[in-house]
């Protein structure tokens, strides 16, 4: 028997069109001098300027007089001595502050790759056989910055895949600072975080149990005054960027999936937001709702994040806790198992590991589920997205690295109702980078962060080579007939070794069918 893997002949590459318009601060003395510039003009040439400005990035921008003035009141935050000459002038003077203060930030000028995809909330209008899907990525820009950002496609009954266009525009969110902080919770993220032993003892003679935003920075902003710990003021104001890990994100009604971007926010998240595994989660009642697991870094430390959704257009942010929530990899089971969540991560950075919880978000007793087995995961293995429930176990689609550090794509089977035992896995690369693939941001690299089962079929988006994305498909049936008869199901049920034929996986090959045999 025989197994059919089909690359899709789709590729969705980025778009250096795709545009957000930022803050732009150089300094309290440059800044300064700029304003004193605008302060001196007359209103006619402030209107001459402005002018064409307006008329020129309204077709690149939804609402830019919104977006100006916000940078113009941004520029009061930074320098509270600035709010006088800002605020008391006419609007047109505010809207050209705000305009020498704000960049353009191409959003996937760099790479568009690393797709999950989820099912959409909104299932209407369809034939049978068809469904609508979101599928995220990981878009890069100036700077290896990372984002997360969206694309709506259908999948028809036959499985064929249409990505939609994307919007004209692209959004932001409102950032929301509502939240209450748990003392003990947060001072174990500080640690993490590697935020100075003296300044979380001062936190925590400070602190109340439970505290908000505000009282965190009334209470900072009084020790940094304090002569006693000015030494430390640095390392203070790091317990704010901590807090802004936790906060929530709203997006305009009138957007369209494709418009909304997650921008990284706080500063351990000023280098990217990496690799998002969303899945789709059934309560217990039979409820569901939306989890991403992420990888918020600010070019030293990793702080693994939960994002948790309705809709895509309300978001929850917050650090996830314990020894489990290190390093990357982490992805959510899409139910309850016994009665607990459950999860898998990598903390080591080479070996799966399998967690349960009574809380979503705390993480503490990870257990060793997979080590590298074969020549093509030697250097380390990880998860490619949530597992899949299937009739037969825990569908996994994994990612091995070796030789060369090639990234290729596996399978894993875990049990059901007791996922911590392996029941198969593929000993050969169900995907690897072919001469069409191999070539990009970061050659010789195939990999996920999440697929879905469609029609009798396992569809996986891939990145390719950290440049751009694509989508294959496997039969399931015959894929999972295959790991049942993989060397860790023989293993586990003490069945007697059968001679398996070596699967040799085709390096080169254009868009097209290839063959796996089956025992």
């Amino acid at each position: 028997m025989r197994i059919s893997i089909i690359r899709k002949d789709i590729t969705v590459r980025p778009d250096s069109k795709r545009v957000i318009a930022r803050f732009f601060y150089n300094g309290e003395e440059r800044a300064r001098e700029v304003l004193d510039h605008i302060i001196a003009l007359s209103e006619e040439e402030v209107y001459q300027l402005i002018s064409p400005i307006l008329q020129e990035f309204s077709k690149r921008h939804r609402n830019i007089t919104r977006i100006l003035n916000k940078n113009a009141d941004k520029l009061i935050n930074e320098v509270p001595a600035f709010k006088t000459d800002i605020l008391e002038t006419s609007s047109f003077r505010k809207l050209l502050i705000g305009s020498y203060f704000t960049h353009e930030y191409s959003i996937e000028s760099a790479a568009f790759f690393n797709p999950s995809i989820v099912e959409d909330p909104d299932q209407s209008d369809l034939v049978e056989g068809e469904r609508r899907i979101i599928i995220s990525f990981r878009a890069v820009g100036e700077g290896h910055i990372s984002s997360i950002v969206f694309r709506k496609a259908t999948i028809d009954r036959d499985n064929n895949i249409e990505v939609m266009p994307a919007g004209r525009y692209v959004d932001e969110a409102e950032v929301i600072k509502n939240n209450i902080y748990k003392k003990a919770y947060f001072l174990e993220k500080a640690v993490d975080s590697q935020i100075s032993v003296k300044t979380i003892e001062l936190a925590k003679k400070h602190l109340e149990e439970k505290f908000d935003y505000k009282t965190l920075k009334e209470t900072i902003d009084k020790l940094i005054n304090d002569s006693e710990v000015d030494s430390l003021d640095n390392d203070l104001e790091k317990l704010l960027w901590l807090a802004d890990s936790y906060h929530e994100i709203l997006f305009s009604r009138d957007t369209d999936i494709s418009d909304r971007i997650i921008y990284p926010i706080s500063e351990f998240e000023k280098k990217g937001i990496e690799d998002a595994r969303f899945v789709k989660f059934f309560n217990e009642d039979g409820t569901h709702k939306y989890y991403a697991t992420y990888t918020a870094y600010d070019g030293n430390v990793i702080m693994p994040k939960l994002l948790e959704t309705s809709d895509f257009y309300y978001f929850k942010v917050r650090p996830v806790y314990g020894k489990g929530a290190k390093n990357k990899n982490l992805a959510l089971f899409p139910r309850k198992i016994n009665g607990k969540y459950v999860m898998m991560s990598r903390i080591d950075g080479w070996n799966n590991y399998i967690m349960y919880s009574e809380k979503i978000n705390i993480w503490t007793n990870p257990i060793k589920l997979q080590s590298p087995k074969y020549p093509w995961e030697f250097v380390q293995i990880g998860n490619c997205g949530s597992p899949i429930e299937t009739k037969a176990g825990w569908l996994v689609v994994t990612h091995g690295v070796g030789a060369m550090r090639r990234y290729c794509l596996g399978v894993s089977l875990l049990e059901l109702e007791d996922p911590s035992i392996e029941i198969g896995r593929l000993k050969e690369p169900l995907l690897i980078a072919n001469k069409d693939e191999r070539e990009g941001y970061v050659p010789n690299v195939v990999y996920s962060c999440g697929s879905i089962i469609n029609n009798g079929e396992l569809i996986i988006p891939y990145g390719l080579s950290d440049y751009s994305s694509s989508f294959m498909t496997v039969n399931l049936e015959s894929l999972l007939k295959r790991l049942m008869t993989s060397d860790a199901h023989v293993e586990n049920t003490k069945a007697e070794k059968v001679n398996e034929t070596k699967i040799n996986t085709p390096i080169g090959l254009s868009r097209k069918d290839w063959q796996l045999p089956i025992l």
